[in-house]
């Protein structure tokens, strides 16, 4: 059975929290815990999908290869969240691989014993719909940062989601490496680099792997600005 501190993660993330008591205990005790070293790989593309994964601490990424050998960033998951649902249900391949982006603990749920319990209470469908459908949010949001923002407002709004406040000044520490934000972003790390150096303008100073930023609400605007307009300002 997991300890305590797992056991709270796992009942409050987005997959499982609608989920009655009992069903979760069920769950909690068919599931499996495995630490990951930074770089370990979870599950490579192609491989068969038999579970549902729930991050309980770091960072897991999940990619693709591009036929040039390129990395393509998919999404990057953090404590409490959860992916691999839609393949694993009906058994299909990975079309994605992961791998721990920071040293991290990661809960697995066998795919047979969560589609056991919907078939139990139906109404659990409606909380793996909902955990579906943040997933497929997420990707959309991310398609329209690609065609609507510039480089520095991709950059601007990634920054704004990790404050932990909404307004005034505060220092953020950047999650996992530039490289790795830089392809979440859809970026290039020079181009990165040079985006962290326009923001400058507008109160964002980057010291390794912190963010000081002097105002939020005016970081949030530039990230909202038109994109035309928002490349002038960063000049």
């Amino acid at each position: 059975m997991p300890n305590e501190r797992r056991r709270k993660i796992a009942q409050t993330s987005l997959l499982l929290q609608s989920f009655p008591q009992d069903i979760q205990d069920t769950l909690l005790g068919l599931s499996s815990w495995r630490e990951y070293d930074r770089g370990e790989t979870l599950f490579l593309q192609g491989e068969t999908a038999h579970a549902i994964h729930i991050v309980t601490e770091g960072w897991v990424k999940l990619y693709r290869i591009a036929p040039n050998g390129g990395e393509a960033v998919v999404n990057v998951f953090a404590k409490g969240e959860s992916f691999g649902e839609a393949v694993a249900f009906r058994g299909h391949a990975y079309p994605v691989s992961a791998e721990a982006v920071t040293a991290c603990e990661v809960m697995r749920i066998p795919s047979v014993a969560l589609l056991e319990a919907m078939r139990r209470d139906p109404e659990i469908a409606v909380s793996v719909l909902a955990s579906t459908f943040t997933h497929l949010h997420s990707l959309v949001a991310q398609l329209e940062q690609l065609k609507a923002q510039t480089g520095p407002q991709r950059v601007a709004e990634f920054l704004l989601g990790l404050c932990h406040q909404e307004e005034g000044s505060c220092v953020v520490t950047l999650p996992y490496d530039k490289f790795l934000i830089a392809g979440r972003l859809g970026m290039k790390p020079e181009s990165l680099s040079r985006s962290f150096s326009k923001l400058k303008t507008i109160g964002v100073h980057i010291n390794r792997n912190n963010a000081a930023i002097e105002n939020i609400d005016r970081l949030r605007e530039y990230s909202e600005t038109d994109p035309v307009e928002a490349w002038h300002k960063a000049q």
